[in-house]
């Protein structure tokens, strides 16, 4: 009797095992590519799992990193079911990966892709935890696993603040008074739908960090950042005329008429729309009624007064992770410094204000400055809590809340515009948002931006799109080269420079 063939599948993890180290990667593409698709599993996947976990036993750190990579990629393809056929296969052999998580002197890539593959098991949260105890992880790593290894508990759920990790977060009293609220007014289906975005984030995060010490070699590690004790940071108060240089430029969003800017409100020569200015912040997201001008103020003033920390946060602790997750950046090879140089190099305005486009904390905008001066630039962002650190620091640049997709100035009445790390935030609107940056620079003037491209391996670009913020429901989503190409030239825009290691995308374009 012939013995069984068997799976083509089997075949393939061999081949990666035997693989010399040039062919390392290629096979295990190969073997991605036969077992797993865009977070699926292939009908191939399963029968597989017996050899996946043998090789895992048996290989050298070289290849076990990957193997437990694909393992966790597999139980995770059932995700949010945690006792589906293939996560019960790869769960059964947990004792295993207990055991190789604990080797003395196992390399951290190799402790790291463990780590990422026992989050996946959170019926064995006690044994997973009571291993990895001795290792010296460090607060990051130890806080992904926590929460990726725990079950939602209706009667206390714990939802939000996992970005880039638990333990980044420090919250006092207020914050968790705030976090408490609006969990309790959730539906159950609701708590479940955030349980499960937090659960993928986290998956996400240490899935790529993992992903890429196995590919890579060990991450640099960040210096250590937190939110400041003092969470209302610094507000700026209002300075009279602060708008008044840009009048020229700035526009009703309503009706494209010329604003007035005097006074705590700004009033729309054409139509008649008011809209709140406070602490140097001039709010179009909000039309005051005639009738209730104070009422309004008031009410703008008190939205700034109790700001949460999040910009805070941002700057200090989930911007320098983002990068490193969206632009491979785990290495270290774009620094701050890098950053600042790009900007002064390349933007170079005409005539007019200077637009930092989605300007977030400040902590760019103020390169920005330093380059044109703060007399020229203009900060515009969605979203306040980052307008109101931004005005602290920067108490001369005036600041306007607003979207990207119909910018509030007028035709070819800018002199450059920054957008940078931002595109990404409104990537629905991007194409929108670049036509309108088009129209409103004048001619000669630069458009600069830093942004983040799909990473072109498939593991890496999965874990980058697991990522749930607030305005990525449905998974982070970032940019084809190309598509961002089309987009400028379609809009008129002429790209001088194009750069960028991993996965950054670094450009300067000029307008026509």
């Amino acid at each position: 009797m012939n013995a069984p063939t068997a799976h083509p599948a089997v075949a393939l993890v061999g081949d990666f095992v035997a693989a010399p180290h040039a062919e390392r990667d290629t096979r295990f593409r190969a073997l991605v590519d036969a077992l797993w698709s865009d977070g699926r599993a292939t009908d191939a996947a399963l029968p597989a799992v017996p050899a996946l976990v043998r090789a895992l036993a048996d290989s050298g750190e070289e290849r076990q990193g990957h193997l437990a990579i694909l393992l966790g990629l597999l139980a995770e393809s059932e995700y949010p079911t945690l006792d589906g056929p293939l996560a019960t296969a790869v769960g059964s052999h947990l004792d295993l990966y207990l055991g190789l998580v604990r080797t003395p002197g196992a390399g951290r890539p190799l402790v790291l892709a463990l780590l990422y593959l026992l989050a996946h098991f959170p019926h064995r949260r006690a044994d997973i935890l009571a291993a990895v105890s001795g290792l010296g992880l460090d607060a990051e790593d130890l806080s992904r696993l926590d929460r990726g290894a725990s079950l939602l508990d209706p009667e206390d759920p714990d939802l939000g603040r996992v970005w880039p990790s638990p333990s980044a977060w420090t919250l006092n009293e207020d914050e968790r008074a705030f976090d408490r609220s609006w969990i309790k007014a959730l539906t159950p289906q609701q708590l479940v739908a955030n349980w499960d975005n937090d659960t993928r984030t986290v998956h996400g995060c240490a899935g790529a960090r993992a992903y890429w010490a196995v590919c890579n070699g060990d991450p640099v590690e960040l210096p250590a950042a937190g939110v400041p004790e003092d969470r209302a940071g610094r507000t700026a108060p209002a300075v009279d005329g602060l708008f008044a240089p840009h009048e020229a430029a700035l526009r009703c969003p309503a009706c494209a008429g010329r604003l007035d800017t005097g006074g705590d409100t700004a009033r729309c020569t054409g139509c008649g729309a008011r809209y709140p200015v406070a602490g140097g912040i001039l709010d179009l997201t909000t039309v005051v009624g005639a009738d209730d001008d104070t009422d309004a103020n008031a009410d703008f003033l008190e939205k700034l007064s109790r700001v949460p920390s999040m910009g805070l946060f941002y700057e200090a602790v989930a911007r320098p992770a983002f990068l490193r997750v969206s632009g491979s950046n785990w290495g270290g090879a774009v620094t701050p410094d890098d950053e600042d140089r790009y900007i002064a190099e390349h933007v170079r305005p005409v005539d007019g204000p200077v637009l930092d486009l989605g300007a977030g904390a400040g902590r760019w905008t103020a390169v920005v400055a330093e380059t044109v001066g703060a007399e020229r630039l203009i900060a515009l962002d969605g979203a306040l809590p980052m307008l109101n650190v931004l005005r602290g620091r920067l108490p001369d640049v005036p600041s306007v809340l607003a979207g990207a997709s119909q910018l509030p100035f007028a035709d070819a009445s800018l002199g450059a515009v920054v957008c940078w790390n931002a595109l990404q935030a409104f990537y629905h609107d991007a194409a929108a948002a670049i036509a309108e940056v088009a129209r409103c620079l004048r001619p000669g003037g630069t458009f600069t931006l830093m942004t983040f491209r799909r990473s072109d391996d498939p593991v890496y670009g999965y874990f980058q799109r697991a990522h749930r913020f607030p305005q990525h429901q449905g998974g982070l989503q970032l940019f084809d080269a190309d598509e961002l190409r089309t987009w400028l030239a379609d809009a008129g825009l002429t790209v001088v420079e194009d750069s960028g290691p991993g996965t950054f995308v670094f450009l300067n374009a000029v307008r026509a």
